[in-house]
């Protein structure tokens, strides 16, 4: 039996989009950021999806999720991945030193700060003159 040129192996082995390692529909949201870091890795190394589930143990889907869509990786998981990349945990997690905070009501000070930016601008000055003064004095 000849293969057409036509033949759906060979139109699949001739796009692209399936050699790359890519599963699935291109995302319609951006990824979490451990899943951009983790990409970002993969395609500098010059790997496909397969290549790096293989090397982690884990299955194309499972790479694909952590890519895509965990918001919450599990610990083993990054610890495999970071060991892999030879980067930190902190790297994946793109915290960069910073301490991930839940985002509160602003403090009295940036309450204040948002009320000041409403004044007059010669109001604001003296405020500015007499904050900085304050500041100065306790310095």
């Amino acid at each position: 039996m000849n293969a057409s040129p036509f033949s759906f192996n060979n139109r699949i082995e001739e796009n692209s989009a399936y050699n790359d390692g890519m599963a699935g529909r291109p995302p319609s949201k951006p990824a979490p950021s451990f899943g951009a870091q983790l990409s970002a890795l993969r395609k500098a190394r010059g790997l496909t999806q397969p290549q790096l589930a293989a090397a982690l143990g884990i299955s194309v889907e499972m790479l694909n999720y952590y890519e895509r869509r965990a918001t919450n990786p599990s610990a083993d998981f990054i610890a495999r991945a970071a060991a892999y990349f030879n980067a930190s945990a902190d790297d994946l997690l793109a915290l960069n030193g910073k301490t991930p905070r839940k985002p509160g009501p602003a403090s009295q000070l940036e309450q204040l700060a948002a009320r000041a930016a409403k004044l007059p601008r010669a109001e604001q000055k003296a405020a500015v003159k007499m904050l900085e003064g304050l500041l100065a004095a306790a310095a």
